[in-house]
């Protein structure tokens, strides 16, 4: 049986803060740089710097589209998944990832939040519903990276 590489979702802010921007981009890139998977929604804000950070390092983003179209994902997804199940596709990311990290975000990145937690898997959080019971905030990229490795029992 081959290892398959952890799969990171990121989750977060379709309009996020600069500063969201910035740690989006470096943890996309740190999953890239440590052999993970990352997996997302598809479209802009953190999912696009995420993926933009990932795909820049060399690495593989997987986006899980609400829509009917494969254009309509962000330019640095390598494989759009088009669900044409609007939010519903949040139970999608929430099933295929292995771990995840929260980076700002609303009630959609709440709503893969809880489903994540109610499936047992680690949630990580960087200014995202840090207070939610089972998340666990973390200090920065590097951190929400080296952590959700760690518990998946990679780096």
């Amino acid at each position: 049986m081959l290892d398959k590489p952890l799969i990171v979702g990121v989750i977060g802010a379709s309009s996020a803060s600069s500063e969201g921007l910035l740690t989006a981009r470096d943890v996309g890139r740190l999953i890239a740089e440590a052999g993970g998977v990352m997996v997302c929604g598809g479209l802009g804000g953190i999912m696009e710097a995420a993926a933009q950070g990932c795909a820049e390092a060399g690495g593989t983003v997987i986006g899980i589209l609400p829509g009917d179209s494969a254009r309509d994902a962000n330019p640095f997804v390598s494989i759009p998944i088009v669900t044409d199940m609007g939010h519903a596709r949040n139970i999608i990311i929430a099933h295929t990832a292995d771990v995840l990290i929260a980076i700002e975000g609303e009630y959609g990145t709440l709503s893969e939040m809880a489903v994540s937690l109610k499936l047992g898997k680690q949630v990580y959080t960087l200014g995202s519903w840090d207070d939610l019971p089972g998340g666990i905030k973390v200090a920065n990229a590097q951190d929400a990276v080296s952590r959700a490795f760690s518990a998946a029992g990679g780096i």
